[in-house]
């Protein structure tokens, strides 16, 4: 193959990694921003990140186009098939993790119209930074091209499932105490279901991480935390 080809093909895949990691990282401010406006009661922030979520999908298409594209014209082979599969992988992963960045935020509106859960903001907190920790290892991860980085998001998913189990039992005690609660508690069950789920989505892309830099899949059954 020419030289000047081979650079241009190199140059591509380069490219395509470099918009993921944009991608990411709207995904990571995203998330940030989400929790920050359920722990504030900001409704400007919540409605902004409402708003931004069309940037995430747009992003993903492009990235899909980019991938088509150059499979379509390079028929890329090893490495680089995986180099680029990976690619709109985890674009799938972060325009979802988008989505319940957004579904946050809608509940963080409708928690704004409702008492103040005070005791219960440190721990939606502290999930919340637990799953964003996650995400952002995970992405540079991929961008130092490190599959033990990625290996360890893996391998720490049950801890997050624990601080959701915990979260949950907790809101479960608010509701039967005080049956005025049910209400802004559910609106805070959903959103530390969706903080999981994110969690989910980030150890879905260690495992795409895993794949494209070994060609192997990660067999062994995914850690949990035990189910509530």
């Amino acid at each position: 193959m020419n030289e000047h080809i081979v650079k241009s093909y190199e140059e591509e895949l380069t490219q395509l990694a470099a918009e993921v990691a944009r991608m990411g990282g709207l995904a990571e401010a995203q998330v940030a921003s989400c929790i920050e406006a359920v722990a504030k009661r900001d409704v400007k922030l919540a409605e902004a990140v409402v708003a931004r979520d069309e940037r995430l999908d747009a992003m993903e298409i492009e990235i899909d186009a980019r991938c088509t594209r150059l499979i379509a014209l390079r028929q890329p082979m090893a490495n680089d098939l995986r180099r680029t599969l990976a690619a709109i992988k985890i674009a799938g992963n972060l325009e979802r993790c988008g989505d319940m960045a957004k579904s946050i935020a809608k509940r963080a509106l409708q928690l704004a119209e409702t008492e103040p859960l005070t005791p219960l903001t440190g721990p939606i907190q502290r999930l919340g930074k637990l799953v964003n920790g996650r995400l952002h290892q995970v992405l540079d991860a991929y961008t130092s091209s490190d599959v033990d980085r990625a290996v360890a998001v893996w391998s720490s998913d049950h801890e997050v499932d624990e601080h959701y189990n915990s979260l949950f039992r907790e809101l479960l005690t608010y509701m039967m105490g005080d049956p005025r609660m049910i209400t802004a508690c559910t609106h805070l069950l959903f959103v530390a279901k969706n903080l999981e789920r994110i969690g989910d989505h980030a150890t879905n892309i260690a495992e795409v991480i895993h794949y494209e830099l070994t060609g192997t899949p990660l067999n062994t059954p995914r850690p949990k935390g035990a189910a509530v």
